[in-house]
């Protein structure tokens, strides 16, 4: 890239918050971050060592790790091999009702990264026409929650089609070898199967894509607050850069996913990456997503989406 960002200076206060005292666990050596195609910021971060600049001094190093979806974020996350993971919205919720202990504390995008796409001359026209078909999908991402909705708006469930549990670029392979007559599809996958092979988005509803969310988990964010600040500052400085530099940007992700200019214009075309920031905008979102799936049948409709949503959404360390 032609041009880089520089180290965001700390001031002797930052730096006192972060002291270690004798009563509190000394700092982690290292950050397990994830990066992601979908998470167009994190390309940034990782592409310039935004992250390693930041902690050089510290002595804290910066592990990366992939993440080829939301339901492998949040793997990672429950696991506890990442201490922030990128995910959607919804899918961060349903890992949270069973059990996933996270906090999400940043929004990466507003996009439209999901559809149901089916082949070019495919006899698929509405959401109906998937009634006993089968349909690629990755569970626990926003395309599998985005299809059980579609679903409900035609009066079908997921009992009603064949679904072919695959991870989202599989799924892609999946449609256009015709062993699926449709797919829950993720961009940038998605676009580029609009591009190189005229897959068609027989269904769209851009409002039933939940946020581009950032996790972290609940034990390192509780022992590491200051720590998971200066993240979240550094992230909404690769933010800022990447709509200053929106060329820049487009290369980065061309090369990360060796994919092709217009796959990545039309990927950025529907991805707004204006406003970091997370609270009760987003709540909204994933609480309907939540409720949506309560009447599908999917989550146990006692459970209180709206406390689990706003215990989950954790506004507090974004300056």
């Amino acid at each position: 890239m032609s041009q880089t960002l520089s180290r965001r200076t700390l001031g002797g206060a930052a730096l006192a918050t972060f002291a270690v005292s004798p009563t509190r666990a000394a700092a982690p050596t290292e950050i397990r971050i994830d990066w992601a195609t979908y998470n167009p910021v994190s390309l940034i971060l990782k592409d310039q060592g935004l992250l390693e600049k930041e902690f050089a001094t510290d002595g804290i190093k910066v592990r990366w790790v992939m993440s080829a979806g939301s339901n492998k974020a949040l793997e990672f996350l429950n696991a506890g091999s990442l201490d922030f993971g990128s995910t959607a919205g919804a899918a961060a919720l349903i890992g949270k009702v069973n059990g996933n202990p996270l906090k999400s504390v940043y929004v990466y995008s507003r996009p439209e990264w999901t559809a149901l796409v089916t082949q070019k001359d495919s006899a698929i026209k509405t959401v109906a026409d998937l009634k006993g078909q089968r349909v690629a999908v990755t569970r626990g991402t926003d395309p599998h929650i985005f299809l059980v909705r579609a679903l409900a708006t035609a009066g079908l469930t997921e009992k009603d089609v064949k679904l072919v549990l695959l991870q989202h670029a599989d799924g892609r392979t999946a449609l256009e070898r015709a062993d699926v007559v449709a797919w829950a599809g993720l961009d940038p996958m998605m676009a580029a199967s609009e591009v190189e092979s005229g897959a068609r988005l027989f269904y769209r509803k851009p409002e039933a894509n939940t946020w581009g969310i950032l996790n972290v988990s609940e034990s390192f964010a509780a022992a590491n607050p200051a720590l998971v600040r200066r993240v979240l500052a550094v992230y909404e400085t690769a933010r800022k850069w990447c709509l200053a530099h929106p060329a820049e940007l487009k290369a980065s992700m061309m090369t990360a996913t060796k994919l092709s200019d217009p796959v990545i214009s039309k990927q950025l075309e529907r991805t707004d990456i204006s406003s970091g920031k997370i609270g009760k905008t987003q709540a909204d979102t994933i609480i309907a997503a939540g409720k949506a799936l309560q009447e599908a049948g999917v989550l146990d409709a006692k459970l209180d989406m709206a406390a689990i949503a706003n215990g989950m959404i954790d506004p507090s360390f974004l300056a």
